[in-house]
């Protein structure tokens, strides 16, 4: 517990700017494809956004304070987003068993997919890989991205939001290399 305490205040200092990254995806720009299996089974963009906004929401992984936080807000606001329409999905690069720790920590209620092979996460632009300092870092730490997320290693997401209209297209984009930054639900909600 003190390793993983140790480990959470010291992440602080880590963040994606010591790895390659690129920019978001831009608004009005046709959002890519998004299949996958997820906690509510399987998840399709197409089918999600033919009821209305899909708010795609890209996490680290359940050992990130930072996405657990965000996912939690998320949820307690669900009612919201469902209130305009809207579908809410988390993508990740871990494993099943890290989905289902993300759950059990979070409450999350809506659909939570393991992005395998990083498919998604490369279409829309946010994957990276940690450097090798960080990566040794992070197994100091007792953090294993090899065993957390399978054969993703320490690959990860820029911890990325976008919004799809019905119409395929981006609506609203956000994009920050700096892990500890995320949009507030309530701007979410404004852009649906």
């Amino acid at each position: 517990m003190i390793k993983l305490l140790v480990a959470f205040f010291l992440s602080l200092s880590f963040n994606t700017s010591s790895a390659q990254t690129t920019e978001a995806l831009a608004v009005g720009s046709k959002a890519p494809q998004i299949k996958g299996k997820s906690n509510t089974g399987k998840f399709n963009l197409d089918k999600a956004r033919k009821n209305g906004d899909v708010v795609v929401v890209f996490y680290r992984g359940n050992w990130c304070p930072y996405c657990s936080k965000q996912l939690t807000a998320l949820n307690d606001s669900l009612q919201m987003f469902k209130d305009k329409g809207a579908t809410v999905v988390a993508i990740t690069p871990e494993t099943f068993d890290g989905v289902s720790k993300t759950i059990a920590k979070t409450k999350a209620s809506f659909p939570v997919v393991s992005d395998k092979k990083l498919k998604i996460a490369k279409a829309y632009k946010v994957n990276f890989e940690l450097d090798s300092a960080t990566k040794q870092k992070y197994k100091g730490y007792g953090l294993d991205l090899d065993k957390t997320n399978g054969e993703n290693g320490y690959n990860l997401p820029v911890p990325a939001v976008y919004i799809v209209g019905k119409d395929c297209n981006i609506k609203y984009a956000y994009y920050d290399t700096d892990y500890r930054k995320r949009p507030t639900v309530a701007t979410l909600l404004a852009n649906l």
